[in-house]
């Protein structure tokens, strides 16, 4: 049995290698949608993303027989252990071939770096947060992942629980299609929430860019405060993330609820430029890449390319939680979606033990299509 190499990503040629190793594993695969490289490069710049001012990684690659078989990330993100009072690494943009030894020693070699700066639990996938993607495809695999969500192959599920991973936490992916309603009984309660509570919903005002901005951060950090594996975003980081998607937004589609004139409430809804993105199957966007994508992104080909949205965040501050507006917020994008030329939308993720929003879901006949799994391995041994 061949010996299975471990090296650290150094080189430009060494990031070459990292990013090309998905064309090899994914051949096959109908339903991954590649990554733009230069998108997986930017993200893993500790130079240009803010993220990497409180954390740190180490990528490395997996060779056998001098043939590359496998990559991986470890994270240890200073942040949220300081604010979960954890000692976690964590591990992500994890490909490898379907070999247990492969899968074996790329996750040993994280698992003794993490004990080496005093981390007590491996914790994964996550690319590189849960501010960013996030969790093993356990389910649903005949559905081409939405943007910003991730899509593996079936076996790593074996490969990280041979290894010894347990699960931690499930995510939903819920498929809400035109047609889908409350009922009425529900409807007009959440019509009367609406005009008790002098609520409003506005679209995101693009000319006020840097102000809508800040307004959604203070809900952001509120909003999610203590729920599981949340980090507050400081505003440089905030910023960067909302820089790489003005491009691709459609204000009409991401929503402000306001209490009496006052911000309370977002929802981030996201056309699904997968998409678009999957016209582009080399992932370079020189020298024609560039074209395809915005042929399909902004140009004629995009409304018979682009049918579906993902309502991506959707948070309300802790004091107006009692108005109900998250069903309320469900209720505007079911007449908002298919009018503005998406008969379908992804509502992702939903923790599994999320109750109000995946009771929300059901009662307007969303599908559970999809689940994703986020593992721990405890380094005490």
């Amino acid at each position: 049995m061949s010996k299975i190499r471990i090296q650290e990503v150094q080189t430009k040629s060494d990031w070459t290698s990292f990013i090309d190793l998905p064309w090899q594993i994914y051949k096959g695969y109908p339903n991954w949608v590649p990554p733009l490289r230069i998108a997986v490069r930017d993200t893993l710049d500790v130079k240009k993303n803010p993220f990497f001012k409180h954390a740190k990684m180490r990528p490395i690659l997996a060779y056998q027989d001098g043939r590359l078989v496998g990559r991986a990330v470890g994270v240890i993100d200073d942040n949220h252990n300081q604010f979960h009072s954890e000692k976690v690494a964590f591990f992500g943009f994890y490909e490898s071939t379907n070999d247990q030894n492969v899968a074996n020693a790329l996750l040993d070699d994280l698992a003794g770096w993490a004990k080496k700066n005093g981390m007590e639990t491996v914790r994964g996938p996550m690319n590189p947060s849960t501010n960013h993607e996030c969790g093993l495809l356990v389910e649903g695999f005949d559905d081409p992942p939405s943007v910003m969500m991730t899509y593996n192959p079936p076996y790593y599920a074996t490969l990280f629980e041979k290894w010894g991973l347990t699960k931690s936490k499930d995510l939903y992916a819920y498929v809400v299609s035109e047609g889908a309603k409350f009922s009425e009984r529900l409807l007009v309660q959440a019509e009367k929430v609406r005009k008790k509570g002098n609520i409003v919903f506005r679209s995101l005002n693009l000319k006020d860019f840097d102000g809508e901005v800040s307004k959604i951060l203070e809900i952001y950090n509120d909003a999610w405060e203590r729920n599981w594996g949340f980090v507050p975003m400081n505003e440089e980081e905030f910023r960067h993330m909302a820089k790489d998607m003005k491009a691709v937004i459609d204000p009409r589609l991401c929503l402000i609820a306001e209490v009496d004139g006052k911000a309370v409430g977002f929802a981030l809804t996201l056309p699904d430029i997968n998409q678009a993105i999957a016209k582009v199957k080399d992932g370079r966007l020189l020298p024609t890449g560039l074209f395809k994508l915005l042929w399909h992104l902004k140009g004629p080909a995009r409304k018979s390319t682009i049918n579906r949205c993902r309502i991506l965040t959707l948070g309300v501050k802790k004091a107006y939680r009692e108005f109900g507006l998250g069903s309320l917020f469900y209720s505007e994008y079911l007449k908002l979606g298919p009018a503005l030329g998406y008969p379908k939308g992804e509502a992702s993720w939903i923790l599994e033990d999320n109750r109000p929003m995946n009771r929300a879901l059901t009662l307007m006949c969303g599908e559970k299509n999809k689940t994703y799994r986020i593992y721990d391995r405890s380094l005490a041994n």
